[in-house]
């Protein structure tokens, strides 16, 4: 399934970008082209406008700004390896069609309590042009898939690993421990040479030298770091050791907040931790509410649209409410495998299911129906079926395991292999030509 979490990061920068464009629109200079990525330009015009966006994200988020000379290199970086991500789709056919994308627009407009409509004309009356949304948002998309095609899918986790991962259960942290982590990478260029590593690890050693003196960590990110969250002060959120890279979970647990690592190297480049925060603590052994559910599924697509799907799931929920077996009703009109066990999902676990999903359905009592609710998937009505609280069983945990060790995994390929795109590129800068 196509996770929107990324996009939706990447969109609601962009909204608070539309804030202030129709308030204090830059004069717009004669352009010219700033650097050359394979056979595509990048134009002072587009530079400057993302770098608009960035301070304004920045001060929202209360993060001192960069030099201005420092942060257009940063961004003019960021914008290149953009770049060549979305050209590599391109020639390798990945896509997001227009009806993805509308859906994905119009979950976006509810997440901000609008109609699409609405929210168009929001977007509009701010500055921001339609077309240009949907192109942003399309690009991220289309960059989520091309992760999980080119990165995601080939990470393999063994048996051993999880067997490892479990024995190790009660260390700190690996229960409900969870750390606010920021981080400044210093990228290598695939393949760098003694020279080019050292002077890589000169120049995080000045940064680390910087912030024993004080220097604010969100500043240095936003000026040198070469990670995407860079221009977010570098910070990966609240995670569970178990969700972040090995080499991040090793160096935090030894840490207490506030606290700044020394340089850590890996095979990507130099790495520089924060620990802001912790809380919580372990929890081997801890028991998890789990709901029994079952669902109903209306796919949408060129001939089922939303409006079609979600009437047939309210005219299905007049029947339950009537007394039709709600399980006959999913055997003869659900869209899923789940249709012939009469839409019988089983157990379900937090976090097993979309966000829309999980949040419908803990609202309901056993034995309620909920209205027809929205996912990536379609349209569904849910019935909680039962609910208890009981530790996770040995086949849950290994599941649980390798699904950690896949995310964690999957962040560190994901890095060395952007890297290796980038460092493959013909990129010619132009920034100082005058």
């Amino acid at each position: 399934m196509l996770s929107l979490r990324a996009v939706f990061i990447a969109v609601f920068v962009l909204l608070a970008w539309a804030g202030a464009t129709a308030h204090a629109a830059p004069t717009r200079e004669v352009d010219r082209i700033v650097a050359v990525v394979n056979d595509e330009v990048i134009t002072l015009y587009e530079l400057k406008s993302r770098v608009a966006q960035a301070e304004r994200q920045l001060k929202a988020q209360q993060v001192q700004l960069p030099p201005a000379d420092i942060l257009e290199k940063q961004m003019l970086e960021r914008m290149i390896t953009d770049r060549v991500q979305i050209q590599m789709a391109k020639e390798t056919s990945v896509r997001v069609d227009d009806l993805t994308l509308e859906r994905a627009i119009t979950r976006i407009a509810e997440s901000n309590r609008m109609s699409p409509g609405d929210f168009r004309a929001a977007l509009e009356k701010d500055g921001i042009s339609w077309s240009k949304f949907r192109e942003e948002v399309r690009n991220e998309m289309t960059v989520v898939r091309l992760r999980e095609r080119e990165v995601d899918s080939r990470i393999q986790v063994s048996d051993a690993e999880i067997d490892n991962f479990l024995a190790n259960g009660d260390r700190p942290g690996a229960g409900n421990e969870q750390f606010l982590v920021s981080h400044i990478l210093l990228r290598a260029p695939d393949q760098a040479g003694p020279e080019q590593l050292q002077r890589l690890q000169a120049k995080a050693q000045d940064i680390v030298a910087q912030l024993k003196a004080g220097a604010d960590f969100a500043k240095l990110a936003a000026s040198y770091s070469d990670a995407p969250d860079a221009l977010s002060g570098g910070s990966l959120g609240w995670r569970g050791a178990d969700r972040m890279p090995s080499l991040f979970a090793e160096t935090v647990e030894g840490m207490q907040p506030g606290q700044v690592s020394g340089v850590i190297r890996s095979p990507a480049g130099m790495h520089i931790v924060k620990l802001v925060e912790r809380r919580g603590g372990s929890a081997v052994g801890q028991k998890t509410q789990q709901t029994s559910v079952r669902h109903i599924l209306i796919k949408t697509n060129e001939l089922v649209g939303d409006a079609e799907a979600r009437r047939r799931l309210v005219a299905l929920k007049e029947r339950v409410d009537n007394g039709t077996d709600f399980a006959e009703l999913a055997r003869l009109n659900s869209n899923d495998l789940s249709a012939a066990k009469g839409g019988d999902l089983g157990w379900i676990y937090p976090g097993d299911t979309v966000p829309e999903f999980e949040r419908a359905m803990d609202a309901l009592k056993p034995g309620q129906v909920s209205d027809p609710v929205q996912s990536p998937f379609g349209w569904h009505l849910i019935q909680v079926v039962d609910r208890r609280v009981d530790e996770a069983s040995d086949e849950r945990k290994r599941q649980i395991a390798r699904q950690a060790l896949r995310e964690r995994k999957a962040e560190e390929a994901y890095e060395d292999w952007v890297r290796q795109q980038r460092d493959r590129a013909y990129v010619e800068y132009r920034l100082e030509d005058k």
